[in-house]
């Protein structure tokens, strides 16, 4: 038998992978926590220069327009007065004394407790791009690691350095230190996110591989949406920092209750860890798994053994052109995502509630990915790309003065890159062969995060060019939308164990396809009694 025919034999998504996935998805509410923090702890209040002869804040007048995102030597709140010269000309004076910030909306942020404002402000995007650059890095590292050592053991080590760093970033002395401290985090949410998600897609049988891993995806805009009201009610840095990392602590019990994958194991040849596993699985789900062979000609993962490295996903003419088109996809994806997500506070509403609505989009998204992802994986990938890309190129035709219209196009893109971003996971675990999909899913988180790494900077194009970024967000993507008609129909067949089985995929997909049919036919033959006995793991 073939590792997915077991899995069907044990209860493919029962009672053990239920809970399983809910052990996967508290992590992602706190991802979620971490990813978007930024908007808040890193905004950008309104300011002034500080008059000298006073040292309350409180009596300082702030003039409306004033807040700029990315302030920069042109802002009439970087300069204090101007100088009248002998020419008869006026040199403008910058701030000596520093800045006041207002409170209505922050009692305090990076922004205005080391002062990123005028000639300091590309140091605020350049720490969002370094965060980025920290989910690019962890992306390779803990994803190989993974391959070597186990989903769960590095799953468990990215929660643990997350939840100690993200605490020390609450308490960093200096701009330098923050930047630091939130590169690791940043570098620890890639591992938890690959890792999470391919190790409950291991565990789930093929026909409920596609609604597990939309779970997952739900529990992440559950913490979108929780953060808004969370930044809310905190309005200091440090302390919302130390609320979103704190309860990362809670879950030390997944010491005990993660467990390994089988199908990781049994590529290790580790096959006596692997029985066990299935064994307690069988057991929750009220099943019983097979320990009598009869059936010859079924086996679970054939040329499982030896090492791999990401150069295989290149090696091979098919894996070839798969695996370059899926990282162009993950690079589009994170880059219009979260080029969007980060430049909420331009639409010019209430941040907090722009927050919570870009949080609300991302329900339907995933809703509507789960009905029309069973039809298609492909065609699902990449009509999702289409209306996000084309909703970003029409924000192009709408004047500035007309900020709903602006708004409504920016939740559209939203929501078609949101969805285009759920279905990217579960098609691309889909396509990478076992003994390469946790590398694979690495390879292409490190392209995805480079997309990371490049969107603060796109956005800070606005400040000189408004049309630049949309146009980048919104070609990229219909680019892609072509790209992943190349890809194969991953839909209801059965995933992949060898870079052999990848590369004949068609070929290995009808002789599955016969084996399981053999499989039942024999099965179906013997008294009912019997049939859970009828084979075993060999």
């Amino acid at each position: 038998m073939n590792f997915d025919q077991i899995l069907a034999a044990i209860g493919g998504f029962g009672k053990y992978q239920k809970i399983l996935y809910t052990w996967i998805c508290l992590p992602q509410i706190l991802l979620a926590f971490h990813m978007m923090v930024s908007i808040f702890t890193g905004a950008t209040p309104p300011h002034r220069c500080r008059d000298s002869s006073s040292s309350a804040d409180g009596n300082q007048s702030f003039i409306p327009g004033t807040l700029s995102v990315n302030s920069s030597l042109s802002d009439a709140s970087c300069f204090s007065s101007d100088v009248l010269l002998q020419n008869n000309w006026t040199q403008r004076v910058p701030c000596g004394h520093g800045w006041v910030y207002s409170k209505e909306t922050f009692q305090s942020t990076t922004v205005t407790e080391w002062d990123l404002v005028c000639d300091k402000a590309g140091l605020n995007s350049l720490g969002s791009s370094i965060y980025m650059l920290g989910l690019l890095v962890g992306s390779v590292i803990f994803g190989a690691m993974a391959d070597r050592y186990g989903r769960r053991l590095v799953l468990l080590l990215c929660i643990a350095l997350q939840t100690v760093f993200g605490v020390a970033v609450a308490f960093a002395p200096n701009f330098l230190v923050y930047v630091i401290l939130r590169f690791i985090v940043g570098a620890t949410i890639s591992g938890v996110i690959i890792n999470a998600f391919v190790l409950g897609t291991e565990w789930t049988c093929t026909k409920r591989r596609m609604l597990a891993g939309i779970l997952t995806d739900y529990a992440f805009g559950l913490g979108y949406m929780l953060l808004a009201g969370i930044a809310y009610l905190i309005r200091d840095w440090r302390k919302l920092q130390l609320a979103i990392s704190a309860p990362g602590f809670l879950l030390i019990f997944y010491i005990w209750v993660l467990p390994q994958s089988a199908r990781w194991l049994l590529t290790k040849d580790r096959k006596e860890e692997a029985i066990a596993l299935l064994r307690k699985a069988a057991l929750v789900n009220g099943r019983v798994l097979p320990h009598a062979v009869q059936v010859e000609k079924c086996d679970i993962l054939g040329g499982g053994k030896g090492s791999h490295s990401a150069l295989d996903l290149v090696r091979t003419p098919q894996m070839r052109k798969r695996a370059i088109i899926l990282f162009y996809l993950w690079f589009v994806n994170v880059l219009v995502y979260y080029g969007l997500s980060l430049g909420v506070s331009r639409l010019g509403t209430n941040l907090y509630l722009s927050q919570f609505v870009f949080g609300v989009v991302e329900i339907p998204a995933r809703s509507l990915v789960l009905l029309v992802l069973p039809c298609s994986r492909r065609l699902s990938q990449s009509g999702f790309l289409v209306v996000g890309g084309l909703a970003c190129l029409l924000m192009l035709a709408v004047p500035a003065d007309h900020p709903n219209v602006l708004t409504g196009l920016a939740m559209l893109g939203k929501f078609g890159i949101t969805a285009s971003f759920a279905v990217i996971y579960v098609y691309t675990a889909e396509i990478f062969p076992t003994v390469l999909r946790q590398t694979g899913i690495g390879m292409s988180s490190m392209f995805a995060r480079m997309g990371g790494v490049l969107a603060p900077i796109i956005n800070m194009l606005h400040n000189h060019s408004p049309a630049t970024p949309l146009i980048i967000f919104g070609t990229s993507p219909l680019l892609g939308a072509v790209l992943a008609l190349a890809l194969p129909e991953t839909a209801d067949r059965p995933l992949p164990d060898t870079v052999e089985d990848a590369e004949n995929w068609d070929t290995r997909y009808h002789t599955t396809t016969r084996s399981a049919l053999t499989c039942v036919r024999i099965l179906s033959n013997q008294p009912k009694a019997q049939r859970s006995r009828s084979y075993d793991i060999q």
